[in-house]
């Protein structure tokens, strides 16, 4: 069981340090990942004049930003992919990280000049990474695909697992996260890091094409579910409480 577990968090560690997800060489440079407009709401402060240090091109990066999402939930631009007009971006002084709000074909994107400030810890690559894993989340949710037939976001835990879930496995599969920021224990219902990186390991261990999968299920499982989304992109033969325990054990967590 040790050797596994070594195994299991050197092939992790590997594809985090060097933000590989397994991607398909697909060119999504062409693809209109809609126009950005970006707002400085807060210049004055010490956030502001970081953001402007890391990022001299806003609108340029984030529709790269953009297009490095959608080559993590899609196969190619022929795909079923919601269609984004317009990205507000607003630079904004607040107490929070990052929201996002508004759907298809506008959506905005707000980002804390106060968290800026709290994760620049004197190094500038870092504040690199939290950067773009915090814009990787965001724009996951202005192109994912939504759970059907569960409610909504708001009204189920299913749905929200979901969203958020697939949010941070984009983010860690892009090079946004590393394993020290992977919880322990949990379970894949929790959302956030706790699904997000289960469904990264699925991604890595069983099919390099999983997230596009598991982002597809949501096409055609209805009513969706984790178990049905599993067996949709897997195989019949699978079960996502035993995989669960998989990874657990995998990752030393029991």
């Amino acid at each position: 069981m040790r050797v596994r577990v070594i195994v299991w968090m050197c092939v992790l560690g590997i594809m985090s340090s060097c933000g590989c997800s397994e991607k398909k060489t697909v060119d999504w440079s062409g693809y209109d990942v809609g126009k950005v407009e970006f707002r400085n709401l807060s210049p004055e402060t010490e956030g502001a004049r970081l953001y402007a240090r890391i990022v001299p091109n806003p609108e340029q990066f984030i529709q790269e930003c953009a297009r490095q999402v959608l080559n993590t939930l899609y196969f190619s631009p022929q795909d079923s992919i919601p269609k984004v007009e317009l990205i507000t971006y607003e630079l904004k002084s607040y107490d929070g990280v990052s929201a996002k709000s508004g759907n298809p074909p506008a959506i905005m994107i707000t980002y804390s000049t106060d968290w800026i400030e709290k994760s620049y810890k004197g190094d500038l690559e870092l504040l690199i990474r939290e950067n773009r894993g915090v814009l990787w989340h965001e724009l996951t949710h202005a192109y994912q695909l939504e759970p059907q037939g569960i409610g909504s976001y708001g009204t189920n835990k299913t749905f929200w697992a979901f969203i958020e879930g697939m949010a941070d496995a984009v983010r860690y599969v892009n090079g946004g996260f590393t394993l020290d920021d992977r919880p322990k224990g949990g379970n894949y219902m929790d959302g956030y890091r706790t699904t997000g990186f289960f469904l990264a390991w699925l991604m890595q261990t069983k099919d390099s094409d999983f997230l596009r999968k598991f982002n597809r299920s949501t096409l055609h499982v209805k009513p969706w579910s984790f178990q049905g989304a599993i067996r949709y992109s897997l195989g019949e033969g699978y079960d996502v409480d035993r995989l669960w325990e998989e990874y657990m054990s995998a990752m030393g967590d029991k």
